[in-house]
């Protein structure tokens, strides 16, 4: 009970951990190759920092230039999108929202947009409340803050200890047990390594792909729009839906008519034709080897538990545990009730 009581309260520090491990997981390998060309791991380590941040800084001032640049876009052809919204609303819905005119519908969209500004702060009064609560035990949301701005220090620290990490956990396995141990955690880090390495690479492939596709197209917040679907491709299927609800939206609002929103889904199950055909078996390979239909159903019991986090988790998890199963059948099938007889 006093353990469960512990692990409550002490979630969040255990989420900072979590994150600090899986990005240590993730960049392992490349401290491990760059050991191999004799730097000491700890130059390795700072290498690799480096690198990730400029990697992330290049990318988001990408994205933010980019953006901006569709974002002005979008304001120049705002009155453009109001006329080809009114020209596709229903004229039963215009008639019970009062809009005869595309002009009525301006004025409507800036009403609700005004009624929105002005129900803004109705909103923020429970958010007001809670953060005024959390706020209220200083020191408590002090740690929070610091424990996540001290991931890096949890990251370097498990990077530089991870070899003997490993070691220490393996000296508590009794040495008959040793080989079985060492085979099972080679089959798991092939499992999760082929997921999570290879789909964040698949991610990145996809964002690329959907990005120049759109752009190419001619939807407006093409690269958002790409770049978007790629990232939540992290949790299977996910980013696909979100693409192409987004892009066949904004297609209807630019151009109004039926052959760009057709474009967008062809590029997208195009995209997904090769994700399926090509892209993922040759980055992720059958490590993982779980049949869509799982897939599917391990996130659907994944966000029903444990919202977005359980969708995150659900597929790596559900490959460890086909490991496991897969390990039982075996011993089933050599069992002497399966083959005696």
């Amino acid at each position: 009970m006093l353990t469960v009581t512990v692990l409550y309260f002490s979630s969040a520090v255990f989420l900072q951990l979590f994150i600090a491990f899986a990005l240590a997981y993730v960049l392992n390998p490349t401290v491990e190759f760059l050991e191999r060309y004799s730097i000491r791991r700890p130059y390795g380590i700072l290498i690799v920092f480096c690198l990730t941040v400029l990697v992330c800084g290049g990318f988001a001032l990408f994205l933010v230039v980019s953006i901006s640049g569709e974002l002005s876009s979008i304001q120049l052809n705002l009155p453009e999108y109001v006329h080809h919204l009114y020209d596709i609303t229903p004229t039963p819905v215009k008639g019970y929202l009062g809009i005869e005119t595309a002009d009525k519908l301006a004025l409507r969209l800036n009403e609700l947009l005004q009624q929105a500004r002005g129900a803004a702060p109705d909103l923020l009064k429970p958010v007001m409340a809670f953060l005024q609560k959390a706020l209220s035990s200083t020191v408590g949301v002090l740690l929070t803050l610091l424990g996540y701005l001290i991931i890096p220090v949890y990251l370097f620290y498990l990077l530089f200890d991870l070899p003997q990490l490993k070691a220490f956990i393996e000296s508590y396995i009794p040495e008959r047990f040793r080989p079985v141990y060492t085979a099972k955690l080679a089959e798991i880090d092939a499992v999760l390594s082929g997921f999570v390495r290879g789909q964040l690479l698949v991610c990145a492939i996809l964002a690329v792909l959907y990005s120049i596709g759109l752009y190419v197209i001619g939807i407006d917040l093409a690269i958002a729009i790409g770049t978007l679907a790629g990232i939540t491709f992290i949790i299977p299927y996910v980013g696909t839906i979100i693409g192409i609800c987004l892009s066949v939206v904004m297609a209807l609002l630019k151009y109004n008519d039926i052959l760009h929103p057709l474009l967008c889904l062809g590029w997208f199950g195009f995209v997904q034709l090769l994700e399926g055909s090509f892209i993922t078996p040759k980055i992720v390979g059958d490590t993982v080897g779980l049949h869509p239909l799982v897939a599917i159903v391990a996130l659907l019991i994944g966000g029903q538990l444990f919202g977005i986090m359980g969708m995150l988790l659900a597929v790596p998890v559900t490959a460890v545990t086909q490991v496991f199963l897969r390990s039982l059948s075996d011993y089933y099938r050599n069992s002497d009730f399966y083959r005696e007889g």
